[in-house]
């Protein structure tokens, strides 16, 4: 498995990225130290608990660092057309390259990307054709880490019982309500943040329209074609697994269109 990395150099992006890291760091750190750990070693609630809470934030993670440095379909100086395949392609007025119909100049990266939905600053990264997947994982796992936080901030109060071996001299034990409501505030604007993002870029996957197309007033009508979910999924992801879908430690393969998957309208 070959993952190229990408970086884009950009003070503002990763200025913006660190704010999304540190966010993460702040729930992974601070909501085992106050809620799972202790309430697990008291017995209140079971290992699976944990381990899912991990796994969520590693996923979280892992999608993060994927979506950031994963090339988004940065086109060659000097691409290799097929003849057949010439027509659907076209010069661009900035950087005068050739490239696919489709693909847009990113004036923050500077260069070229196939099928370009939009630039990321949270991310410090283009979101286009080889790594949208990856942004979708993103906005998906996110979400869940956020609920998961948001539920346990929730029982911390309200449904888990007391705990009797806290050390009241520690530094989480005397601000653990400041601490909570930060999480609290953050698990609220990501959660509600991503899901409206995530929404977009869904109905933007099954329209088959970027967000600069919509953006353009494009339509899907200039395309001609309709999609299953199913179809537009793995053309985005690269595979026809479905599990491979929620994985963000892959390659993606690109995949062609087939009739069995596609109708004309």
């Amino acid at each position: 498995m070959k993952l190229r990395l990408h970086f884009v150099v950009d003070p503002m992006g990763w200025l913006c990225i660190s704010m999304v890291f540190g966010i993460w760091l702040y729930n992974t750190f601070f909501i085992p130290k106050l809620v799972l750990l202790p309430h697990y070693n008291e017995g209140h609630i079971p290992w699976a608990i944990v381990v899912c809470y991990y796994i969520a934030s590693g996923l979280c993670l892992a999608a993060l660092f994927r979506a950031s440095t994963a090339d988004p379909g940065r086109l060659p100086v000097d691409p290799k057309i097929p003849h057949s395949e010439r027509e659907h392609w076209e010069l661009c007025n900035k950087c005068n390259l050739m490239r696919p119909k489709r693909s847009h100049h990113c004036s923050r990266c500077g260069h070229c990307v196939r099928k370009m939905d939009h630039h990321c600053p949270w991310i410090n990264n283009c979101v286009g054709e080889d790594n949208h997947w990856l942004f979708l994982q993103l906005c998906f796992y996110t979400q869940v880490l956020s609920l998961f936080t948001l539920v346990l901030d929730f029982c911390q109060y309200y449904y888990f019982q007391p705990l009797t071996g806290l050390d009241q001299e520690k530094f989480t034990t005397r601000h653990e309500l400041a601490l909570m409501r930060v999480s609290t505030l953050m698990g609220l604007m990501m959660f509600g943040g991503m899901s409206s993002l995530f929404y977009t870029q869904m109905a933007g996957i099954l329209s088959d329209t970027t967000t600069i197309e919509k953006m353009a007033q494009f339509s899907n009508e200039v395309y001609g074609s309709k999609k299953s979910w199913q179809w537009a999924l793995t053309e985005v992801c690269g595979t026809r697994w479905k599990l491979l879908w929620l994985i963000p430690l892959r390659s993606r393969q690109p995949i062609q269109a087939s009739h069995h998957f596609r109708t004309h309208v």
